[in-house]
């Protein structure tokens, strides 16, 4: 397997490797990039199989880019919140230790409500790898199964959590690839007729990357292989190994609505089931429709459904797989027994959930430690979450019950609870993604709250250690700093298992005995290799090539998604409540 050593990936041969991998890097020099490295294996237990040890690294220039095993990421002290005393490894005592997921997008690609046609609009319309999600997630699963655990504490995992976009359409079937991958069992991941791929990636569009065909499409034209047998191997059915660890979600825009932004209100399940799918528009009727749905997504599903009846489509088999699932099936179908794998039973939710669509509730990370998982997402339709007033007064309830002592709106201290349990809050949307605050059309007189509001009432309660999401696809560590120490936190936003880096995250609690608490946060990848090979279409071959088409995806920005230094590997400090 080719890799760099971190004096070449520092030299001038690395270049175009070294503008990813050590964004905004802290480090002058290859020699202080070996000590911190160093620096970060004699602090770790351990750190095979994670970005402590080796990153996906692009490997020489394009117009198509191979990747290779590049050197790890060192862990980088954060301590704009609380100050690090000297032996704090020696006195370190772990408290809780999980992984995060998130945006994993689970995409049903032969569906005929998809977007591809409106990539140049909007770029996370097509992209070429998507026939592969579902290995591509499996995979990622095989590297959490494979690691021992928490580098810095040793702690096995008590939980996986995945922070919403589990599907990318909300279709039924996305739903059960989604929950077979976590769970584990067979997986074909294909619709209408599961013996031929029907979808854009064989329609002879030089729009589109047609992986199996000789068309001199714009894909290839940017140095894209052709590779025989693509689409086919990408269906076939196989095994998922299913999570190890017991494993929740949360739900995201794209488990919710329309491509994650169209409001579902009902009106398109039959263009879903059906067999009139969309693979070209003329430029000015596609930019008319990818206006709509970043402006006016009422509009959007009427135009949209006026194009699938009497516009330009290709027939596919139509599939009832493809229905559209409301936010009560979603929970209902976490409680199939079919799914438990390694539990807990329901994954998060209850019956009550699947009787109301209520998709928030409280979780064990680790004993004394609370998760509380929230639903911020909004059926009005955009991209963007928000929640309402009745969620909002449910989570103020929760952080009472868990905390001896708290703030009020003027800042004075309560002492009203019975005991505390530190806190850690999981959503889909970040605080400066909740700005949307239409009123929900399922519920139109409750009045919806902005994540500027969440982080206030956040900041009352001392207990909360950090808020970790997703959504951006891309990642950054966040600090909610407030004069009164106790009441700060950090909120982790991790990439995107879609989009390249296509990060997870773990994520440690520990104390460090001396009136400070750390949070680690290291990344990981998925268990492909780094390299690739155009003829290798077996599981690990498809998996690593998912890592390499997304790097190469032209709609895509790695250096956007990828983030800092400060927000790969990191220790987070913070005061403990109370001390």
């Amino acid at each position: 397997m080719a890799s760099y050593s971190r004096r070449t990936f520092l030299g001038g041969a690395a270049a175009v490797a070294a503008g990813l991998t050590l964004a905004d890097s802290p480090y002058a020099s290859a020699a202080a990039y070996d000590r911190a490295l160093a620096t970060t294996a004699a602090r770790a237990v351990r750190v095979a199989g994670t970005t402590l040890e080796q990153v996906a690294t692009p490997a020489g220039a394009g117009p198509y880019v191979r990747l290779a095993a590049g050197p790890g990421w060192p862990v980088v002290v954060r301590t704009e919140l609380a100050a690090g005393a000297a032996g704090r490894d020696d006195r370190r005592t772990g408290l809780a230790s999980f992984v995060q997921f998130t945006d994993l997008h689970l995409a049903d690609t032969e569906s005929p409500v998809r977007f591809e046609y409106l990539a140049p609009f909007i770029d996370s319309a097509y992209r070429p790898h998507e026939t592969l999600t579902v290995r591509g997630a499996a995979s990622l699963v095989d590297r959490v199964n494979a690691l021992a655990g928490g580098p810095y504490t040793g702690q096995p995992f008590s939980l996986v959590m995945a922070t919403g976009d589990n599907t990318d359409n909300h279709e039924l079937v996305e739903l059960d690839w989604y929950l077979s991958v976590m769970s584990g069992g067979a997986i074909t991941p294909s619709t209408g007729d599961t013996s031929r791929y029907e979808g854009v990636q064989n329609s002879n569009s030089s729009n589109y990357w047609n992986p199996e065909s000789s068309l001199r499409d714009d894909y290839k034209a940017k140095g894209f292989p052709q590779v025989p047998g693509f689409l086919s191997s990408a269906g076939r059915p196989f095994t998922a190994t299913g999570l190890r660890a017991p494993w929740y979600t949360t739900v995201g825009n794209h488990d919710d609505s329309i491509e994650g932004t169209l409001p579902d209100l009902g009106l398109l399940g039959s263009l879903y089931t059906g067999g009139n799918k969309i693979e070209g528009l003329d430029s000015a009727t596609a930019a008319k429709l990818a206006d709509a749905i970043q402006h006016d997504p009422a509009s959007a599903v009427v135009l949209l459904g006026q194009l699938l009846a009497s516009g330009p489509v290709r027939k596919v088999t139509p599939d009832a797989r493809r229905a559209p699932f409301t936010p009560k099936q979603f929970a209902a179908a976490h409680l199939n027994s079919a799914y438990t794998g390694s539990g807990p039973y329901g994954h998060g939710f209850t019956q009550s959930a699947a009787d109301s669509g209520k998709l928030y509730y409280t979780f064990p990370v680790a004993p004394g430690v609370l998760g509380i998982s929230l639903d911020t997402t909004n059926r009005a339709g955009w991209a963007d979450g928000s929640i309402g007033t009745a969620q909002l007064k449910w989570l103020e309830s929760v952080l009472q019950a868990n905390s001896t002592h708290w703030y009020d709106s003027d800042g004075n201290v309560v002492r009203r609870g019975s005991q505390d349990s530190y806190v850690l809050v999981f959503s889909h949307h970040t605080s400066t993604t909740m700005g949307n605050t239409l009123p929900d059309p399922y519920n139109l007189f409750e009045a919806r709250h902005s994540g500027a509001e969440l982080v206030a009432l956040l900041q009352r309660y001392p207990n909360v250690l950090g808020w970790v999401n997703g959504h951006t696809h891309a990642n950054q560590i966040t600090p909610h700093a407030h004069a009164v120490a106790e009441r700060s936190f950090w909120e982790i936003n991790t990439a995107s298992h879609v989009d390249f880096p296509q990060h997870a995250r773990i994520i440690e609690v520990a104390d460090n005995g001396d009136g400070t608490l750390s949070l680690f946060t290291t990344l990981i990848e998925s268990a492909a290799p780094y390299a690739t090979d155009f003829g290798d279409t077996s599981e690990r071959g498809l998996a690593a090539l998912y890592r390499e088409l997304s790097y190469n995806d032209p709609y895509a920005t790695p250096a956007a998604k990828i983030g800092a230094a400060g927000d790969h590997n990191t220790e987070l400090l913070l005061a403990r409540p109370g001390a």
